[in-house]
């Protein structure tokens, strides 16, 4: 049977999404903008999981605008957000070790003319509130950091960053909007202060065994953000379009769920983490952990460099053996290079080479985490000894 330990990327639904889905799809077909009871229905089940959704958040239901999932939250904010600011001013903060939808959306504001500037990390991967405060300047209209990492799992001190732009603002009056990329910590740590901080929030379906291709962006009442998509002027007129209403309501149940036993499902994912984690250290030999440790991380993510060996090649005899895991983020996988996150951390070529991404959710098990640190061990010290992958 196999394991599967990379829920950073994807993690399976709950078998009533799967049902609710399927319910949707064959019973509530009807375009939830149309003016007549199939219309009504469908708007009813999109209403429901908003409000599902705004709950697990802890923020205001009118802030929810459903979208495509993460990456296209993290650009409407970043990029809707940046134009819609752009006679205030013309500077973007953010990290080197951001999502890859969040680095590249401020590429594009860059070619657009805005000037992007990068606050440090530390050897942890977290960002330097310090460095951020230093980089604040007149011309600032935006900063976006993530709050949990998606590739070690460290968390971010994105309430820090939220006070520094706050306190900015009472002093010169000038707002300078806050993004947030919590797909990460969405349905797993508790964000109802974060909620009440941030102007921009993205969150995602996938992450906690919700279908793939539904997310959201949480926008603030007082921040104006200029939409990527229109058209009809579904979604508060931010993300036209008829809404995916299978996939919405199927969001909005994992989300109640979620919310139901966060606290429990959190130390379940906590557990296999530290149980694999003892293992690894016990038995692979030379390694190096990625990211924080305690509580200065997410319980559901573990990075580690297997010094000597080449995380892709143990990554694919792993799936021989039926363990599943990552050699970064998914969204980076077919990209040419080391971890950009691992570089800005400082870590060698050797280190990053090394590294692998183990990810938990609902359905590991201790018993699990013990049969991949098995697995992972076995492998490690076969390559060590053949030495080829020095």
């Amino acid at each position: 049977m196999s394991i599967y330990l990379d829920n950073g990327a994807a993690t399976r639904p709950y078998d009533e999404v799967i049902a609710c889905m399927d319910s949707v799809m064959r019973e509530t077909y009807g375009n939830p903008s149309a003016l007549h009871g199939a219309g009504f229905a469908a708007e009813r089940l999109v209403r429901e999981a908003r409000e599902r959704v705004a709950a697990l958040l802890g923020a205001d239901v009118a802030c929810a605008v459903f979208t495509s999932g993460g990456t296209e939250s993290n650009n409407t904010a970043i990029l809707g957000g940046a134009r819609a600011r752009r006679r205030q001013g013309r500077r973007v903060i953010t990290t080197r070790a951001e999502h890859p939808s969040v680095l590249e959306s401020c590429a594009a504001l860059a070619a657009e003319g805005f000037e992007i500037a990068f606050a440090e990390v530390d050897g942890e991967g977290r960002a330097i509130p310090a460095s951020v405060e230093a980089l604040v300047n007149a011309d600032t209209i935006l900063i976006s950091c993530a709050h949990v990492n998606n590739e070690t799992g460290a968390i971010q001190p994105a309430e820090a960053v939220c006070a520094i732009a706050r306190d900015c603002e009472r002093r010169t009056g000038k707002r300078i909007a806050v993004h947030v990329d919590a797909v990460q910590s969405f349905g797993k740590l508790p964000l109802e202060a974060l909620a009440r901080r941030a102007d921009l929030i993205s969150v995602s379906g996938h992450k906690l065994h919700g279908p793939k291709g539904v997310g959201a962006l949480f926008v603030g009442r007082d921040i104006r953000v200029k939409p990527l998509l229109v058209g009809g002027g579904q979604e508060r007129g931010l993300r036209s379009g008829t809404e995916n209403v299978p996939a919405i309501a199927g969001f909005g149940l994992a989300a109640h769920r979620a919310r139901a036993d966060l606290a429990a499902r959190a130390e379940k994912a906590s557990a296999c983490k530290r149980r694999l984690l003892a293992a690894l250290t016990a038995g692979a030999g030379e390694i190096r952990l990625n990211g924080p440790g305690g509580a200065e991380a997410s319980p559901y993510i573990l990075n580690v460099s297997f010094l000597g060996v080449r995380g892709e090649v143990l990554l694919h005899d792993l799936e021989q053996q039926g363990v599943f895991v990552s050699a970064g983020a998914a969204c980076s996988a077919k990209k040419k290079g080391g971890s950009h996150v691992l570089a800005a951390m400082g870590l060698s070529r050797a280190e990053s080479e090394g590294a692998i991404r183990f990810s938990f959710g609902d359905f590991n098990t201790e018993e699990e985490a013990d049969r991949a640190a098995e697995a992972v061990c076995a492998a490690v010290a076969r390559f060590r000894k053949r030495g080829r992958y020095r």
